[in-house]
């Protein structure tokens, strides 16, 4: 495959132990969020493209905030690809894939993270260039224990585990050898960001940010 379709991925999922997975309900909040955030050492952002504001808060962020390094999530459909690009982020995220999805990441200078939950899934992913893969989601998948058996027989693929990881699970992911990052919500609580509690949520990132990686 003439394409890397990732260049640029690997650097990304190392900058930080996790990714926060955050759910932009209102622009305003984008900003100081994402500031407080990357303040707290985790300059990774996967704004999920879920809600009415997320283009805008995702175009203010990448404005606004020095050293984040800004992608979408949830990313399903041809038209969210062409939408990433036009935005100007790092990355797309995807739950899953499927061959329209893998198409349009073919035509895009924005690499993809592709999701996959099985090894069939893995392995077709692995042939089209994708060696770096969101587990997903993980804990409802097996869990760190499923991932750990996957690192012998495919061992050309990295993971992003996503999905029900809480700090205390965090560790066990991140001891793997077959994973490079992990993605994670708990440290920009929805109650936290309602209330602006900036500080509360970069102490939150901080302790995420210190998280030992394999």
């Amino acid at each position: 495959m003439s394409k890397d379709m990732q260049k640029g991925m690997e650097a990304a999922l190392k900058s930080a132990p996790v990714v926060p997975v955050m759910v932009i309900e209102n622009v305003k909040d984008a900003v100081p969020l994402a500031r407080a955030l990357v303040k707290g050492g985790l300059p990774v952002l996967e704004i999920t493209l879920r809600t009415a504001a997320a283009a805008d808060a995702i175009k203010a962020i990448i404005a606004e905030v020095e050293g984040a390094i800004v992608g979408t999530g949830t990313v399903l459909t041809q038209a969210q690809m062409e939408l990433t690009e036009k935005l100007g982020c790092a990355f797309a995220v995807a739950p899953g894939s499927s061959p329209m999805l893998l198409a349009a990441a073919r035509d895009s200078s924005v690499p993809l993270l592709p999701g996959a939950g099985t090894p069939s899934e893995s392995m077709a992913l692995l042939e089209q260039g994708y060696h770096f893969q969101k587990f997903f989601p993980a804990e409802q998948s097996g869990g760190a224990a499923y991932l750990a058996s996957l690192s012998t027989v495919l061992p050309l693929v990295k993971f992003c585990p996503t999905g029900g990881i809480t700090p205390e699970l965090a560790p066990s992911y991140l001891k793997l050898a077959n994973v490079i990052t992990l993605g994670g919500s708990w440290m920009a609580p929805k109650k936290l960001v309602a209330e602006q509690k900036w500080a509360e949520i970069e102490a939150l990132a901080h302790a995420a940010a210190k998280l030992k990686q394999n």
